[in-house]
């Protein structure tokens, strides 16, 4: 079975420099209390690897390995496990909705913002599952879009909010999915789920600096604006517009913003 939805975000440089600001304390907090230094740990959907190597320091007679269908990212991935002088992590190419992994490999099985991207959530947590060892641990952390909030409250932002929902729709993934990921765990077969939220807040000028600049370019040049486009949810014009916006809002010395994720421990018994 291979993935049939489309990333959103794609790949564009504007979207690495994002996501490369992600680490083990800033997205996996309510993780790290449950590793043990000799656990084997698989993290799905790794992107350019910042949390990845960080999870590798935890873990320091256990292995990492890092698994991400866009493989033409992972060699900077290995570049950063090199500069860290990390050995105990790989990075390796492959779709997470057949995991070329015997079952019960891995003692953790973790995946950061991947299931809003996919067609069928359910199904990649029960792949994930069934390769993680009984007694073992699946986590997850997913961003629901509707619920971010910002100041100040830009009518383009909105607008910006709302293009994004029906991208994302399109491509066949479910942008909200923060509030559904403990029953998609349920679905997937799991009857110990611990559920909690946490947030990315934005309000010091350097963050806040930071995430309009990134939005400011991924407006206009990322996957998402190339969706928005193909699909006629917007003209080049309008994003141009939604670009500047951003621009506003991050030149406001009262902006802020949070991005709440819904994050699950689900144990394998």
């Amino acid at each position: 079975m291979a993935e049939k939805a489309t990333y959103t975000h794609g790949h564009h440089a504007s979207v690495l420099r994002s996501h490369g600001q992600r680490t083990a304390l800033n997205s996996a907090r309510f993780l790290l209390t449950h590793l043990q230094p000799h656990m084997k740990i698989l993290d799905i959907g790794c992107g350019p690897g910042t949390i990845t190597v960080d999870l590798a320091t935890y873990v320091p007679q256990g292995h990492v390995t890092g698994l991400e269908m866009a493989g033409d990212i992972l060699p900077a991935a290995r570049q950063l496990a090199a500069s860290r002088g990390l050995t105990n992590i790989d990075f390796v190419a492959g779709d997470a909705n057949a995991l070329p992994y015997a079952d019960e490999s891995f003692d953790v099985v973790f995946c950061h913002q991947v299931l809003q991207h996919v067609a069928d959530p359910t199904a990649i947590l029960a792949e994930m599952r069934r390769v993680c060892k009984i007694g073992g641990i699946v986590a997850a952390r997913e961003a629901d879009y509707a619920a971010f909030m910002w100041y100040p409250e830009l009518p383009g932002l909105k607008r910006w909010q709302e293009l994004y929902d029906r991208v994302a729709r399109r491509n066949g993934g479910e942008p909200n999915a923060g509030r559904y990921l403990h029953v998609w765990a349920r679905r997937a077969g799991f009857e110990e789920v611990d559920c909690a939220v946490s947030s990315w807040c934005f309000a010091r000028p350097e963050e806040v600096s930071w995430w309009s600049e990134t939005w400011r370019e991924r407006a206009v040049k990322s996957a998402f604006a190339k969706g928005a486009l193909e699909h006629g949810f917007a003209t080049e014009r309008e994003l141009e517009s939604i670009s500047d916006v951003w621009k506003e809002w991050g030149e406001d010395r009262d902006a802020w913003i949070s991005i709440p994720s819904a994050e699950v421990v689900c144990r394998r018994v």
